[in-house]
């Protein structure tokens, strides 16, 4: 009887268990493991502080058969130790070719459309190729700003899409299948509507303005002629 396989989630955000990410990630995570996948938790930007860290790190990597990549969208690509950890990791298989592995990717943005997160997705794709790690498919989810880290189980019909992508994706990759077309068309809907997205945002905008006691400029320009 063969052992059952392992699945790694690297958790790319900043906020690290805060974070949407997280959120995602874990939910995934979980799925996984219902299906009999072992499962194990990393997060970047810690494990990339000393060598120790990156050495704990890449030995989490090589004990896992899926890697799934959780990451946020920063000025339209990942966070620059996201970055670097790939870079890491490339490294690393270079020196000492590892076994076949496979990745996923899951980006989130508090841009609602999902289409901000093409060029962050083909970073990861690219990354695969370079590394010879298979290449299971990625998601964008838009306006993943309101999750904060709160568990997707408990995040009520908003998160309702999410749910709904990450289950279909993972019944997929327990599977050995690479994410189905159906779940990334699920993910890029948006979690709330849009005019309610721009009344929240507008709102969320105010409100900081009020904050340093510039409400009342809102609409001034200092640089026109």
């Amino acid at each position: 009887m063969s052992s059952p396989k392992k699945a790694l989630l690297l958790v790319g955000s900043p906020r690290g268990r805060n974070s949407s990410s997280e959120a995602l990630g874990g939910y995934l995570l979980d799925r996984l493991k219902e299906r009999g996948m072992e499962i194990e938790k990393v997060y970047i930007h810690p494990s990339m502080l000393t060598e120790k860290d990156q050495a704990e790190m890449l030995q989490a990597i090589d004990r896992s058969d899926l890697l799934v990549l959780a990451s946020p969208l920063y000025v339209d690509s990942l966070p620059a130790p996201v970055i670097a950890a790939l870079e890491t990791i490339a490294e690393h298989r270079r020196t000492k070719m590892r076994k076949e592995q496979k990745l996923v990717a899951i980006t989130n943005s508090g841009f609602p459309e999902a289409y901000q997160m093409d060029t962050a997705l083909a970073i990861c794709r690219k990354f695969a190729s370079e590394t010879k790690i298979g290449w299971a498919g990625g998601l964008a989810i838009g306006g993943g700003e309101p999750l904060h880290g709160k568990p997707l189980a408990d995040a009520g019909w908003m998160a309702r899409n999410p749910r709904k992508a990450l289950d279909i994706a993972a019944a997929a990759l327990a599977e050995d299948k690479p994410v189905p077309k159906e779940a990334v068309d699920i993910a890029a809907k948006p979690l709330i509507p849009q005019w309610m997205y721009v009344f929240v945002a507008n709102r969320g905008f105010k409100s900081q303005a009020k904050k340093y006691g510039a409400q009342d400029k809102l609409y001034d320009r200092p640089y026109q002629a």
